[in-house]
């Protein structure tokens, strides 16, 4: 798996001995891992690494994981990342607390990292199909994640490794509008120096690829926004 497909998990998690099982598991299974032991670097991390999934513990020095929580699902930009609570607090009335706070999912200490594994995947089958090896549709267009393949009309097409992942990350969310930038740290990465031009290059052979059998191009631009699939 290509760094540019793994699924980033930031794990925000105070304990040292917590955090380092939770990385070594994560990282095992075929995630991108980044870490934060407190609240601040929680937040600042969101906005450097753009996770595709929180793992975020309830009780964090200073600003406590609700909080993170409440910040992150208040704002447009991060809404949309799924927040994995864990929590010692086995309550009803806590649990209720963090999910209406706005966490996706509440997992209570000890947890079995089996389960805790299994909770992740099923965020991200929902958030990022295609990263979990789902199979993707769009209209004519099927994309299996897990072998590689994509077919239109039964058609196979052929796609380098780039453009299948600028698919991927189209038919994730179709008729959501991708600017250039977003679409080079969703496909190329951050830590990866490309113009944004090259990300137009690309657009041109992927819609020449799904049309090579024909069909109309699924691909819209949006002038001064960016490219969305439908």
């Amino acid at each position: 798996m290509s760094a540019q497909t793994q699924p980033t998990v930031l794990i925000v998690e105070d304990e040292p001995a917590q955090r380092e099982v939770l990385a070594y598991n994560l990282e095992a299974e075929g995630f991108r891992v980044v870490k934060a032991e407190n609240g601040e670097e929680g937040l600042i991390m969101v906005d450097e690494e753009t996770p595709d999934i929180i793992v975020l513990d309830w009780m964090l020095p200073n600003v406590s994981g609700i909080e993170v929580c409440r910040r992150l699902k208040t704002k447009s930009e991060t809404r949309a990342i799924p927040i994995l609570m864990l929590s010692a607090r086995s309550e009803e009335v806590d649990k209720v607390r963090g999910l209406e706070t706005g966490a996706d999912d509440y997992v209570v200490k000890p947890y079995s990292v089996i389960e805790l594994m299994a909770r992740v995947r099923a965020q991200l089958r929902r958030t990022r199909p295609a990263t979990v090896g789902e199979r993707l549709e769009f209209e004519d267009i099927i994309l299996d994640a897990e072998t590689h393949r994509v077919t239109r009309s039964g058609e196979a097409l052929k796609l380098g490794p780039t453009e299948f992942r600028l698919l991927s990350t189209f038919m994730e969310k179709p008729g959501r509008v991708w600017s250039r930038e977003q679409l080079l740290d969703r496909v190329w990465g951050r830590d990866i120096y490309v113009d944004t031009r090259t990300v137009d290059v690309h657009i041109g052979r992927l819609r020449k690829a799904l049309t090579r059998f024909g069909g109309s191009d699924p691909l819209r631009t949006v002038r001064g926004a960016g490219y969305a699939l439908g």
